[in-house]
């Protein structure tokens, strides 16, 4: 399940932000098969003046950072960028305007479900994708 951090400049997503983060926990879960209904994304919304963006990044520049166990291979990383930009289309964010991070981290690197290490819990999904 990983952990997703989308960045904007401004308030263009008006009333859409839950529709925007669900679009990038779609590509997520269609890309590297991870469980749907375990979403953990949020969103930041910056004002204009405190996010300085590359000079060639349009209005609706988004940064999306995910947190997720090490075992994607590339082409599983590939087509996760893909789908992340041709889901965010429909906010009519070019694909030029779109940058993902990946941060990956052990298994060992993480505690959850009362205080265990994820290495020591049943995921429910493969990270070798």
């Amino acid at each position: 399940m990983p952990d997703i951090l989308v960045e904007v400049r401004g308030s263009w997503l008006k009333d859409r932000q839950t529709a925007l983060l669900e679009a990038v926990h779609r590509a997520v879960v269609e890309t590297l098969h991870t469980p749907d209904d375990e979403p953990l994304a949020r969103l930041i919304e910056y004002p204009v003046g405190s996010y300085l963006t590359p000079l060639d990044a349009g209005k609706r520049f988004t940064r999306i950072e995910i947190v997720l166990f090490r075992g994607r291979s590339l082409d599983a990383k590939r087509n996760l960028y893909r789908a992340m930009t041709e889901n965010l289309r429909r906010f009519d964010v070019p694909s030029n305007d779109v940058k993902v991070v990946l941060i990956e981290v052990t298994a060992e690197d993480v505690g959850f479900r009362g205080g265990q290490a994820a290495c020591d819990v049943d995921l429910g999904y493969a990270l070798q994708v």
